[in-house]
């Protein structure tokens, strides 16, 4: 890592564009800020996507995300990175040398797969490479249930398939993981489960009805990464993000005509009809 030069805690994002502004990029950098963390980004695809669909996407050159990363902690650093859509193996190659390269010590890796509306964001030859090379340097791995099932080849239908997945992956090298259980048919509460190799730890909030549920993944995993910079522990991260998250969803207006994107600023301002007022900073 680059030498501080600065007391404000520092983030860096390597995903994809978002032109909806929910999730991605930009609903990371939202997130960075939320949190008072100075937020740099690299960009691996542009996607064109709005609250109902992904319409298209384009990954970047590999070289291009690598020669971004390198640009940004060669001279901003960060105090913890986080990755999400990475498109390819070659993007996923690329990053694991640039972490490697930098002793990334705080990564939180997002191993976005799909998206909401089913379309593929990660080619398939690519988990592999997320497995091997990515994986393994992973301060908190952040998969949903379907990922999971990805990631350990392994149906997931019970708790205790939650828990055997999340060993499986501290196994490959991860030295925590967390599992969102979003995706569980539990109509009442959400609860996502943590584990650092030494032992299991439950996060549960309450389900909300809302449709504005887009960049929740995102957000989750760019707040543990906010939080790991301000120097929290990595359970301590999770429990903030997960927080986080449940606030931002229940505090969201309506944005689109489908999944519309959390608000990443709660605490600062709220809507009032169609005006936007500042709101009470919490202590």
């Amino acid at each position: 890592m680059n030498e501080d030069i600065s007391s404000v805690p520092r983030a860096l994002t390597i995903a994809g564009s978002d032109s909806g502004g929910g999730a991605g990029i930009q609903g990371d950098l939202k997130t960075f800020s939320a949190y008072g963390v100075y937020g740099a980004s690299a960009v691996t695809a542009v996607t064109a996507q709005n609250t109902l669909e992904v319409r298209d996407w384009l990954a970047m050159p590999a070289e291009l995300v690598a020669s971004q990363v390198d640009a940004v902690l060669g001279d901003i650093g960060a105090d913890a990175v986080k990755t999400g859509m990475l498109a390819n193996a070659s993007i996923v190659e690329a990053v694991a040398a640039q972490m490697r390269a930098h002793h990334v010590e705080k990564l939180v890796v997002d191993p976005v797969m799909v998206a909401s509306d089913g379309r593929r964001l990660l080619e398939a030859d690519a988990v592999a490479a997320l497995i091997r090379d990515l994986v393994p340097l992973a301060l908190v791995v952040t998969p949903n249930v379907p990922e999971a099932e990805v990631l350990t080849n392994r149906g997931i239908s019970t708790w205790d398939d939650v828990k055997g997945a999340a060993a499986q992956i501290v196994e490959m090298g991860a030295r925590s993981v967390v599992i969102k259980g979003g995706h569980f048919d539990d109509t009442r509460n959400a609860t996502d489960v943590f584990y650092d190799g030494h032992g299991y730890r439950d996060f549960t909030a309450i389900r909300l009805e809302t449709t504005s549920t887009h960049g929740t993944g995102c957000t989750f995993s760019a707040a543990i990464a906010a939080a790991l910079a301000k120097g929290l522990g990595t359970a301590d991260a999770v429990a903030l993000a997960k927080s986080y998250v449940t606030l931002a969803m229940q505090h969201a207006y309506p944005v689109g005509h489908g999944h519309g994107p959390l608000h990443h600023f709660y605490r600062y301002w709220q809507p009032t009809g169609r005006r936007y007022q500042p709101g009470v900073v919490p202590k």
